[in-house]
C-alpha cells in the first residue's frame, strides 16, 4: 500500500468568519495532496501534485499554505502518522530547546521525559528575574534540593534531576533564547497549543483573579475536582475583542459594558476544560454569577470562593453546551493566530 500521512487541518474563512476543518491528505511518493471537507463528508481537492508542500512542513502545530489557502494543522488524521511523524517532531523541538546539554549523559533522558506530555512555559518579569527564579526553583537535583533548599520548587515537586518539577534560564542570553523558543517573534512557529477543541468548555480567569494572585489556587480547584485543562494561556484583550467574545450577554444582562471592561483591564487566562459532560457540570461547579448568591447556594463553587462581584466573579465559563467548542476555538484557534 502507498504511503500517506493524514492530518486535521482548519481554514479561517474570512467572508463566512467561520472556521472550516479538513482532511489533509500528503503523499511522500509523488508530493501530492489531496484534502476532504470534514464536515459536508466530501471531496473538496483531488490528489494533486503539489512541489511547494514538503514532509518536513508537517507537524501539528504548523501553518501551511495549499494552492494559497492557509491551513493550520491542529491535529494527526490517523494513528500512523502520529507514530510516523508526531514524536519524530516533538524529540526535535525538545532537543533544540536543551540544545546547551547535548553533550551531557542525561540529555537523551531529558528529551524523552519532556515529550512525555504537555509542558506549561511562563515569561516572568522582575527585577534580577533569573537569579530569583533560579532560587526559588531550588538545585537542579531534586535529592540535593531536599537537603539544601527544603521550601524550593524542586524540594517540593520534584522527583530527580530529571523529574525535577520546573527549568528556569540559567543566564539573560538563555533566557532571550528560550522565550524566543516558546514565544516567537515571527507568529506560527512555536509550539502548537493544546487546545483539542472537542467535547470541551471554556473557562477564562479574570485578570482581576489574575492580579490578586489567585490563579494558581483556581488551577488547583479546578484539577482537584477532576476536570482536565487540555490547554491553557495567557491573552491581553483589547476591547473590540472583549465586546466579541461577550456579545451573547449584551442587552440581555445590565452589566454587559463592565464585563467588558473588566475583561479587557489586564491579562486573562483561557483554558480549555475537558470532562464528561463538560459545559454543564463545569458551569455547575463555577456557580451563580453572583458570588453573593454563590456562597449560599453553592459555597464550594469557584465564583463563592474567588469572586466579588457579579462582574469581578473571578471566572466567565461556557453557558450553553453548544458554545463550548466555539469559545475554545476563539482563544486559541483565532486570537492565538
Amino acid at each position: 500500500m502507498e504511503e500517506r500521512f493524514a492530518f486535521l487541518a482548519e481554514w479561517y474563512d474570512p467572508s463566512a468568519a467561520l472556521l472550516r476543518r479538513y482532511q489533509l491528505l500528503f503523499y511522500p511518493k509523488d508530493g501530492s495532496v489531496e484534502m476532504f471537507d470534514v464536515k459536508n463528508q466530501r471531496t473538496f481537492l483531488r490528489r494533486t501534485k503539489y512541489d511547494e508542500l514538503h514532509q518536513e512542513d508537517l507537524f501539528v502545530g504548523n501553518r501551511v499554505n495549499v494552492f494559497s489557502r492557509q491551513l493550520d494543522l491542529i491535529g494527526y488524521g490517523d494513528q500512523y502518522t502520529g507514530n510516523k511523524l508526531g514524536s519524530k517532531k516533538e524529540r526535535k523541538q525538545a532537543a533544540d530547546f536543551y540544545t546547551e546539554h547535548q553533550t551531557k549523559s542525561f540529555f537523551h533522558n531529558l528529551v524523552q521525559f519532556m515529550t512525555s506530555g504537555p509542558v506549561v512555559a511562563m515569561e516572568l518579569m522582575g527585577d534580577e528575574a533569573v537569579s530569583v527564579w533560579r532560587r526559588i526553583l531550588g538545585p537542579t537535583d531534586s535529592g540535593v534540593a531536599r537537603k539544601e533548599a527544603p521550601p524550593s520548587l524542586r524540594a517540593q515537586f520534584g522527583t530527580d534531576g530529571t523529574r525535577n518539577a520546573g527549568h528556569g534560564s540559567d543566564s539573560l542570553a538563555s533566557a532571550a533564547r528560550e522565550l524566543e523558543f516558546f514565544f516567537p517573534s515571527t507568529a506560527g512557529h512555536g509550539p502548537a497549543n493544546t487546545a483539542n477543541c472537542t467535547d470541551c468548555a471554556c473557562c477564562v480567569i479574570k485578570p482581576h483573579a489574575i492580579s490578586e494572585a489567585l490563579t494558581g489556587k483556581i488551577l488547583h480547584s479546578i484539577s482537584a475536582a477532576g476536570f482536565e485543562i487540555s490547554a491553557l494561556q495567557m491573552f491581553n484583550m483589547d476591547r473590540a475583542n472583549a465586546e466579541e467574545f461577550l456579545e451573547v450577554y449584551k442587552g440581555v444582562v445590565t452589566e454587559y459594558p463592565n464585563m467588558v471592561a473588566e475583561l479587557c483591564s489586564g491579562p486573562c487566562m483561557a483554558l480549555e476544560i475537558r470532562g464528561t459532560d463538560a459545559p454543564k457540570t463545569f458551569r455547575e461547579f463555577c456557580g451563580p454569577a453572583d458570588p453573593e448568591i454563590a456562597r449560599h447556594l453553592r459555597p464550594d463553587s469557584l465564583r463563592a470562593l474567588y469572586g466579588k462581584t457579579k462582574v469581578q466573579n473571578a471566572v466567565h465559563c461556557t453557558d450553553l453546551p453548544e458554545d463550548g467548542i466555539l469559545e475554545v476555538q476563539y482563544f486559541f484557534k483565532i486570537l492565538d493566530r
